[in-house]
């Protein structure tokens, strides 16, 4: 499919099976965010703890039949809200068919996510280098979506080692991966303060994943 698209902004090849989406979800940014604030009057932001001690930078709640926690006993998804004691709250429609749109776009047909994670990234705060590992089944891609602030993006290998290539994200890009690259180390190095034509002072991330 890569073939077909010329190398711009708009699709940008990153690797076999990952591709960025250049302003895909721009035109709905603005509901995206009003769904999030829904979302966190039931299951507010959050900074886990990393196993060995820590906390992780960027605040996180999630939605959906799971969410991913983290705590003394390791990372892992779960389908209460460790914070409330309820269930999370439901994946809305827009988060189902823009994370499907997505997906569709980058050659991945019939993606339906179970859980939607939602990352919050003051300035100063980033994610160094890993792989989403915790899913039970790897078939599935990974849709990821920017909003707010802009931040790079680190796009890595396979193996810890490999080179990280940096990719801006900006306002409204989506990222999905799967495939040959669907365990490839990735991260976002900290986020930088910036004016922002959006009004917010943070970034948001949106990530869409099937669990099992």
């Amino acid at each position: 499919m890569d073939d077909l698209f010329p190398e711009t902004r708009e699709r940008l090849s990153l690797s076999s099976g990952a591709v960025l989406l250049g302003g895909f979800a721009q035109a709905e940014a603005q509901a995206l965010l009003h769904a999030v604030e829904l979302i966190t009057q039931q299951a507010p932001f959050r900074h886990y703890r990393v196993v060995g001690g820590g906390r992780m930078a960027a605040a996180m709640t999630a939605c959906g039949e799971y969410g991913w926690v983290s705590d003394e006993q390791g990372y892992r998804y779960v389908r209460t809200d460790p914070l409330t004691g309820r269930p999370w709250p439901a994946l809305p429609s827009l988060f189902l068919a823009l994370a499907g749109r997505a997906a569709q776009a980058a050659g991945y047909a019939g993606f339906v996510p179970q859980c939607g994670l939602i990352n919050r990234y003051a300035p100063g705060a980033g994610m160094g280098p890993h792989q989403d590992r915790d899913e039970h089944t790897m078939e599935a891609p990974v849709v990821s979506v920017s909003l707010g602030l802009s931040a790079l993006f680190q796009w890595g290998g396979a193996r810890r080692q490999d080179a990280c290539r940096k990719v801006p994200l900006h306002h409204g890009d989506v990222v999905v991966w799967g495939g040959p690259s669907r365990s490839h180390f990735h991260g976002v190095l900290p986020v930088r303060s910036a004016q922002s034509g959006t009004g917010l002072g943070c970034r948001y991330n949106l990530t869409f994943r099937v669990v099992d």
